[in-house]
């Protein structure tokens, strides 16, 4: 019996709180073990009878595979993963020490508590688009160093690179896997110090967003790669996301849309993300389908496709405005929103629109247009979080960051250099996004219509000194901590060649 992760929180309620971790097996015995931090650092399987014990579900997590590099002959094969999940109630006030127990392996010792009550301040890491990235365990290390006692994560998605790879979540041989960095069990070395991540989310509620890593094509292809970027709009699952991250959720989403109050913020997490394809012509993605697949729809990416509605009418779109004009979120003194996708954004995903493919068939090609003016968060949600008085949106995908102040007052952020950047396609930057000629494709700046809004503490500059509106670096690393009892939001960054401080770049009211 391996216990692979340490314990990880999720859902605080008033008095409660759901604890999970992965076994790789079923095991007799799964629990969670709660009292006094210097009795359960003693306690045994054979003593834990004299603290509390509260049992957990074991469930297997069906999909869960490994594959290999070169691919193996038989493609990927089945890795046994459980579940293991535990709703810990009647909690006391304040912290209480905790530690869980399958079979004869106990994990570290760590604190929960259930949620807050609402209108307490609260301080949360925002952050999304780990992937494995490289500067990842220096990421966390040095946010958990700089934020002290955190009260959640908010992670607008993006959490691996392929959903149904166990050794993505677990035990990578890069070091650098999810649960890994967040258990403080990672190694990654830059700058003369070797970095572990830190045990974030065994102490401080996880609070997830679906990204595009986080689906997967159901129907098996010869390499997990290849099934993730294979995926067309009938064949898509989310299935082992939801299943390791079954809540919070809501009555017409389940895990993939939800609204939580989290002190004095309200929390709305929504499923906006689409499939990534290539954005060069000729290739089976974002604006084209191969020529040679033109009369064998078999064959068809079908574009940038969404995997879930989100504009007018849809059961998402009723959800959010149900939502935010609920009590508990007019009563909230902060409102956030958080989904994948970046339609204000200086990355190269937030080009084309948010919007449905319009495919377009001549004797020659396939191609896929995508109109500026559907774009479904710009034209239906925008309005919606200015209606509501949304103070901020977060969203990811990039892994770069940048953020905007629109004219009605809401700020949008993406903060997702955590491990790496794709860059950012700005004037300053010189990079244009590969994209169509027209109004429609917007190949520098912000396909939105905003101007990047400067970093009012220490912007890094460029190669003549001018002050840059963004951070995308393979050296640099970003994170950013929503404090809520001062009302700001402030985001950090670190260079892990020079090593030295890490250095408070921005920072903005809510």
């Amino acid at each position: 019996m391996d216990l692979l992760c340490e314990p990880y929180l999720l859902d605080p309620r008033p008095g409660s709180v759901t604890v999970v971790w992965h076994t790789s097996e079923p095991g007799a015995v799964n629990a969670v073990l709660l009292g006094p931090a210097d009795v359960l650092a003693a306690v045994t399987p054979a003593t834990a009878h004299e603290v509390r014990v509260v049992p957990a579900a074991t469930t297997r997590l069906p999909r869960m595979r490994e594959d290999a590099r070169p691919p193996a002959p038989g493609g990927p094969v089945e890795r046994p993963v459980h579940r293991q999940l535990a709703v810990v109630t009647g909690l006391p006030e304040g912290r209480t020490a905790y530690r869980v127990m399958s079979g004869s392996v106990l994990s570290g010792v760590h604190t929960l508590r259930g949620a807050p009550a609402a209108g307490t301040p609260v301080r949360l890491l925002l952050t999304s688009d780990h992937q494995l990235g490289p500067m990842v365990p220096a990421n966390l290390e040095l946010a958990a160093e700089t934020a002290g006692d955190l009260d959640g994560v908010l992670f607008a998605g993006d959490m691996v690179n392929v959903v149904d790879r166990g050794s993505d979540w677990f035990d990578h041989a890069d070091g650098r896997a999810f649960f890994a960095a967040f258990g403080g069990r990672a190694s990654w070395t830059a700058g003369g110090r070797t970095f572990t991540g830190a045990p974030i989310i065994s102490s401080a509620p996880l609070y997830p967003t679906i990204g595009n890593h986080e689906v997967i094509r159901r129907t098996a292809s010869p390499t997990l790669n290849a099934q993730f970027h294979d995926a067309v709009p009938d064949d898509w699952d989310v299935s082992t996301y939801e299943a390791m991250f079954p809540v919070p959720a809501s009555e017409t989403g389940g895990p993939r849309w939800w609204a939580r109050t989290v002190g004095d913020v309200y929390v709305v997490s929504l499923f906006g993300t689409e499939i990534w394809r290539p954005e060069r012509p000729g290739t089976r993605g974002t604006y084209s389908e191969r020529p040679a697949d033109r009369d064998s729809p078999e064959r068809w990416g079908h574009g940038r496709f969404i995997f879930a509605p989100i504009g007018k009418g849809s059961p998402q779109y009723a959800f959010l405005v149900s939502a935010l004009a609920s009590d508990e979120a007019r009563n909230a003194r902060y409102r956030v929103v958080m989904f994948h996708h970046p339609s204000h954004g200086l990355g190269f995903n937030s080009v084309p629109a948010y919007t449905d493919p319009v495919r377009v068939i001549t004797d020659e090609e396939i191609r896929y247009e995508y109109p500026l003016a559907n774009d479904y968060v710009l034209r239906d949600l925008a309005p919606v979080f200015s209606a509501y008085y949304v103070n901020l949106v977060l969203n990811g995908h990039s892994h770069v960051w940048a953020r905007f102040r629109d004219d009605a007052g809401v700020n949008w952020l993406e903060t997702s250099n955590v491990g790496n950047t794709w860059g950012a396609y700005h004037k300053l930057s010189g990079r244009s996004r590969i994209a169509p000629a027209g109004p429609d494709y917007v190949l520098q700046g912000d396909p939105g219509g905003l101007e990047p809004v400067l970093p009012t503490v220490a912007p890094l500059t460029g190669p003549g000194g001018e002050p840059l509106p963004f951070v995308a670096s393979n050296e640099i690393t970003v994170f950013t901590l929503l404090d809520s009892a001062a009302g700001v939001v402030r985001s950090y960054r670190y260079d892990t060649v020079a090593g030295g401080d890490v250095v408070l770049f921005d920072e903005f009211p809510l």
